[in-house]
Parts: C-alpha cells; structure tokens; sequence
C-alpha cells in the first residue's frame, strides 16, 4: 500500500513538470514572441512611448541616428511623480535662488534631503551632498522615504547650489540600484522640490547629457533625456496628453492622431519604439487609431526585467494579453 502511494505521488509531480516544462512554458515563450515581435517599416518618422526606461531611450536615440529620421515624437501622461528618479551615476542640482533670502541668516542651518532608495540592505543606493561643490555629508539611503539632515554652518546668501550626488548605480539579478529625490528642506522652513529648480548631470558635472527638470509630462521627460543624447531640438517634437488611471495607450495614441491633423509634415511611414510585450498593443491601437491611414511599424526594444521572477514575468505576458483583447473588442470599436 505504501509502495503505490509513493508511485501515485511520483506520477503527480511528473505531471506537474511535464504541464510546466512541456506545456505552459513553450505557450507563454509563444505568446511573449508574438506580443512583443517588431516589424519595422520604412518611415520617416520615429514615435517613441515616453515611459520607456534610460537604456531604451538610448536605443531610440541609435535608431534616430542609423535610419535618419525626420522626426522623433515622444508621447506620455502628464507627470504626477513626487520623486525624481536618478537612475544613473549622476549629480542632481538644485539652485536655491531667492528661496532662502527669506529666511533667518544665522551662522547654523539644517538642511535636509527627502529621498529614498528603490532596494534596501547591501544593495542601498549611496549619495554624497554637497554645498557649493565642497563635499558636507554621505549617506546610504533606506527603502522607507525619509529626511537626511546635514549640519551647515555659514551664510545661507553664500550657497549657490545644493547637489545630490548619486553614485553607486549598479543592476543585477538582485535589481537595479536607483535613488529618488523630492525635495530640500533648509531649517524646517523653506522647500526646494526638484521640479522646476533642479537639473541632473549624467556621469560627470556639466556633462552634455544634461536634463533640465522643468517638464510637466513623460512625453516632455523623454524629450529631454533625448536632447541630451544630441538630436537637435528641431527635430523633436513632444506630444503630452492627459494623466489618466486607465487607457493610457489609447490616450497617447488620440492625442498624436490629433496632433498629425495639424502637423505640416510629409508623413512616409511611422515606426512607433514601445518596450516588450507592451508592443502588439500599442501597434494595434495606432492602427486602430489612424485608421490605416498610413504605413505604421513597430520596434520592439528589450524589457530587460532585471530582478523579476519568471512567474512575475509570465504575469505581465498574460496581463498584456488580456489587456490586448480588451482593447481590440471591447475598447476601440466604438
């Protein structure tokens, strides 16, 4: 009797490697290849999705240089993040201007930066500060948002810049090391947000791949990042539409279709840049949405999923999939 129950059990687990190896994973291999498969047509116009990560965006930006684009069109919602992002080595300056005229100018001051780390433990991003381009404090910085106060005796009509210097970028099987930034605080009383009053150097101090944070949308963010690769301003164009919960492919797709009515531009085709299985649907919503009006393509750059589980990543190929069939019978026909 024990004897057959071992052989049951032994055919149970066999059962399930074999519905695991054999069958559910070809089937979600099958469906990524197809969500996320390019094909690119010949155009004159590039649209890049403005979410899309840093090593995406460089890939967009060799994609501009080898097939000589006309135009690059960055899309995206209206920005709503309370954080900036510094996902490379880099400085994040803030200029303080007039805000701390205002204050009392004693000789003692606490200044403190809002920020967290995306990962925590050993693998928590490292920032130095600095006053004036003289070095006052470092830190590790924890998952959990918080204050970091530093200490700084001296005339706050002296300080000509605040910097927050990320440099222990790194990206693994463990994550990818990243550090986010709100605000300044000087004496509890005045806020410096990094909107508006900042700009972040990538790599080196006063490097060309500089962005200036005064954009309002993903689509503005892109474009920047973008312009500090080198493709001149002329040739790109900033599309933002609305922030909404739901639909934001279809959002960003109206508001280029609506954009394209009024553009002077000679349109010989359209390759759109979106990331992984992310793909198929922005291809058929673009289609959908200009109703084949022009010769549309789609290039579909890599969604590295650094630090993802194969079960996280096998979820947001079924998401994609799912979210494709609500878009094609339910969403666009109407």
């Amino acid at each position: 009797m024990k004897r057959k129950k071992i052989i049951i059990i032994l055919i149970f687990f066999i059962f399930l490697l074999v519905f695991r190896y054999v069958l559910v994973k070809p089937a979600f291999n099958y469906l990524a290849g197809y969500l996320s498969k390019s094909d690119q047509v010949k155009s004159n116009i590039l649209v890049v999705e403005g979410w899309l990560p840093e090593y995406d965006l460089e890939m967009a930006y060799n994609e501009y240089i080898k097939n000589g684009y006309d135009y690059v069109v960055t899309t995206g919602l209206k920005y709503s993040s309370e954080y900036y992002l510094l996902y490379m080595n880099g400085y994040l300056i803030f200029y303080s201007g007039d805000k701390v005229k205002s204050l009392d100018n004693s000789e003692h001051h606490l200044i403190e930066v809002n920020a967290y780390s995306e990962l925590g433990g050993r693998h928590s991003a490292h920032f130095n500060f600095y006053v004036n381009n003289l070095k006052v404090a470092d830190f590790y910085a924890e998952k959990r948002k918080q204050l970091y106060p530093v200490s700084w005796v001296g005339s706050l009509n002296d300080i000509d810049s605040l910097m927050v210097q990320f440099n222990n970028d790194n990206i693994g099987s463990f994550g990818d090391v990243n550090l986010y930034v709100k605000e300044i605080i000087i004496d509890h009383k005045i806020k410096i947000p990094f909107q508006n009053n900042s700009v972040y150097d990538i790599g080196a101090l006063a490097h060309r791949k500089r962005v200036i944070n005064n954009f309002t949308s993903y689509a503005e963010l892109a474009k920047d990042r973008l312009l500090s690769m080198g493709i001149a301003s002329s040739r790109i164009i900033s599309i933002p539409c609305n922030k909404v919960k739901i639909n934001r492919t279809l959002t960003s797709a109206l508001a280029f279709r609506d954009w394209l009515k009024t553009a002077n531009i000679d349109v010989k085709g359209i390759n759109i840049m979106s990331m992984g299985t992310h793909a198929r649907r922005t291809w058929m919503t673009y289609n959908k949405i200009l109703e084949e009006k022009y010769n549309i393509g789609i290039i579909s750059l890599p969604d590295y999923g650094i630090g993802q589980s194969r079960n996280r990543k096998h979820l947001k190929t079924l998401r994609e999939a799912v979210a494709i069939v609500y878009y094609w019978f339910i969403l666009l026909p109407y």
